[in-house]
């Protein structure tokens, strides 16, 4: 093999393998988190007036994301190569152009390409898929020099198993709370600090410009010499633009309101000891199969005199009709309903504060009982409580997604080694 044979295929290898990673970083993160790419999906489909298919928003999502998935596992580990490369080519191409077009009318703030794990600008994004797709069009050129993890007796194995493994991952995560949080209302959170601002940080910085009109000619003025004592010269008027973005809190704003309208943020945050919320961004579209258990925690809250409230963005009307389909006797206040589809990805979900420090979350398919009730509040008063279960999961997924992979791979090699010694009949 000459040299420059070599360096071809060192660059088509690399290339591979840089797409094959982002691929599967992006698929996985936003499995994760499978809610929240079908709440980036409703964002797009508003912008461009499409919002009659938001019911499409969920499968679209779960589809996209396996899709996704198994094209950068499937580009890793070389099977299928030519049809592997021009597909991530046709979806690079889509990306590139639809990231071209948030450039130039940003009507969104970032395209969601990995979720909450990773938030670039539209920029960023839009020269990440450049080089992407660089890199595409340089592996389907050169698919043919593709190392094969798997012989074609196999290699069928490897994108099927990656896009059921992902679908059912999704699932779960949606189902239940995202195995990891990416969002800054993690568990063991102190809220008020991550909405502070720290002493001396950045602030946002503007150029002020004013526009006056003389004798037909007009004329930009800064703030430092525009003629305010000159009355030849008649204003038109002002603008200002940002020039430089200051500092900006994890949390920018969580501001509660009771139903009267008045603000009743300090009474969560500020209330000293434990709390519950029932979190319901939208209580048209909560589920209601869990009433019981809820009613039950309530019971458990004024058993043991802890505070019982619930948070929504719905309005007065729809919280009425909560009332009256549940029987709900615990008190209701509001809030934006973004920021609680931020907090817990579920509807309705389940929070328990301590000192403004979220302590446990729970979709409302995991609702806790009382037992569960008596075990926390004892380890809570000792610290809070950590996360090593939902790490122990990570670990456990990952090995149960790479064991089946391997032992595909071992069987392969067995299986064309056996084939290699059997011997060959003369004539």
């Amino acid at each position: 093999m000459n040299y420059k044979e070599t360096l071809i295929k060192a660059l088509a290898e690399f290339c591979r393998l840089l797409i094959g990673i982002v691929f599967l970083f992006s698929g996985f993160v936003k499995a994760i988190d499978p809610m929240g790419f079908e709440i980036k999906i409703g964002e797009y489909l508003a912008v461009w007036g499409m919002e009659g298919f938001r019911f499409l928003g969920l499968t679209v999502a779960f589809n996209l994301i396996a899709i996704e998935f198994s094209l950068g596992l499937s580009l890793l580990l070389g099977v299928y190569r030519r049809y592997t490369s021009l597909l991530v080519l046709a979806f690079m191409l889509l990306m590139t152009t639809l990231t071209l077009y948030l450039v130039l009318f940003n009507p969104v703030t970032d395209c969601g390409c990995f979720g909450d794990a990773l938030v670039i600008s539209n920029w960023e994004t839009f020269l990440k898929n450049i080089v992407l797709l660089a890199a595409s069009v340089f592996v389907f050129v050169h698919h043919r020099r593709l190392w094969p993890c798997y012989s074609n007796r196999v290699r069928w194995f490897a994108p099927l198993f990656a896009y059921a493994c992902c679908l059912y991952f999704a699932q779960w995560n949606y189902k239940h709370l995202p195995l990891i949080d990416f969002r800054p209302y993690k568990e063991g959170v102190h809220i008020p600090a991550q909405m502070s601002i720290p002493e001396g940080a950045p602030e946002d910085e503007y150029r002020y410009a004013f526009v006056y009109e003389k004798e037909g000619v007009r004329k930009e003025f800064s703030l430092d010499d525009y003629p305010a004592e000159d009355s030849s010269w008649t204003f038109v008027e002002s603008r200002t633009e940002l020039v430089k973005k200051g500092y900006t809190p994890p949390i920018p704003a969580f501001v509660i309101y009771d139903r009267e309208g008045n603000e009743a943020t300090d009474r969560i945050l500020g209330h000293s000891g434990d709390i519950f919320l029932l979190i319901a961004p939208r209580l048209e579209e909560a589920s209601d199969e869990h009433i019981d258990e809820i009613s039950n925690l309530y019971d458990y809250a004024l058993e043991h005199e802890i505070p019982f409230y619930g948070l929504t963005g719905s309005s007065g009307e729809a919280i009425g009709d909560w009332t009256d389909r549940t029987g709900a006797e615990y008190p209701f206040l509001e809030t934006d309903e973004v920021v609680l589809k931020t907090f817990i990805r579920s509807n309705p979900g389940f929070v328990w504060l301590r000192n403004g420090t979220i302590l446990k979350k729970w979709h409302h398919n995991d609702l806790p009982g009382e037992e569960t009730a008596d075990r926390l509040l004892r380890v809570y008063r000792e610290g809070i409580a950590g996360n090593e279960k939902r790490n122990d999961w990570i670990y456990i997924s990952v090995f149960t997604f790479t064991l089946p992979l391997l032992l595909a791979r071992i069987y392969d090699f067995l299986y064309f080694r056996r084939r290699k010694k059997r011997p060959v009949n003369a004539g």
